[in-house]
């Protein structure tokens, strides 16, 4: 027991115990995000990749100093691998396609565990701090720069008669607006009405987001706009 007790206490071993939580915290700061934002892989998802890539940089520095070989390989296929795991996340239905940006953080997590397993501290840090803002705010700037935008709206009509004159009403608004539908589906029967999935396009310089949602909820028909974002 004492023999397991001073390997536990080592300062190799307290090394690769520092590694595991500072890969799982930093992973998880960037998923927290994600989980914010109600998405699929949140940070449970993002500290179980950062994590493992961490500990997967460290099984292979042991496997090449106790085998031999190159202790670059194993982490190298990880990173050809998680392409799988992003590609899960994105969704195409039309012209929306979401997910990108999930599939982006979770590369970056892996990224910054093998970083971490490695043993470059101060730049997985800095690296994590980099992502995180622009995976939270990156959107005003290309905002602020893009002519056209395409956004996804979930809209809530009311249960009314004629369900036909409420989607016409909403199309009078975009079209009052010059804002292009690209597509419109059936997301869901609601026990007091229905919720429409619109896909729209707009010139960003002449009507926003916030304005076209906030004109929106105005209309008698419709109870909840919702914007969807990656």
């Amino acid at each position: 027991m004492k023999d397991y007790f001073s390997i536990f206490v080592s300062s190799e071993m307290m090394i690769i115990v520092f590694k595991l939580f500072l890969s799982l915290i930093l992973a998880g700061i960037i998923g927290i995000e994600r989980s914010v934002m109600n998405k699929p892989a949140g940070f449970g998802t993002f500290a179980i990749l950062g994590v493992s890539a961490c500990l997967t940089v460290i099984a292979s520095e042991y496997f090449a100093k106790e085998f031999g070989g190159d202790a670059a390989r194993i982490p190298a296929q990880v990173l050809a691998g998680i392409g799988f795991i992003g590609a899960g996340t994105i969704i195409r239905n039309g012209y929306n396609v979401k997910g990108i940006t999930t599939a982006a953080g979770i590369f970056a997590v892996t990224c910054v565990g093998i970083a971490v397993g490695i043993g470059v501290y101060i730049p997985a840090c800095i690296a994590t701090l980099i992502l995180f803002l622009l995976i939270s705010y990156s959107h005003y700037f290309t905002d602020s720069i893009e002519l056209y935008s395409t956004v996804s709206l979930k809209i809530t009509v009311d249960k009314i008669d004629n369900e036909g004159e409420a989607l016409k009403t909403i199309d009078d608004f975009f079209k009052s607006k010059k804002i292009n539908v690209l597509s419109i589906s059936n997301n869901s029967n609601l026990k007091n009405g229905k919720m429409f999935e619109y896909v729209i396009s707009f010139n960003n310089h002449k009507v926003s987001k916030t304005e076209i949602i906030a004109n929106m909820i105005t209309i008698e028909e419709i109870a909840n706009v919702e914007l969807v974002e990656d």
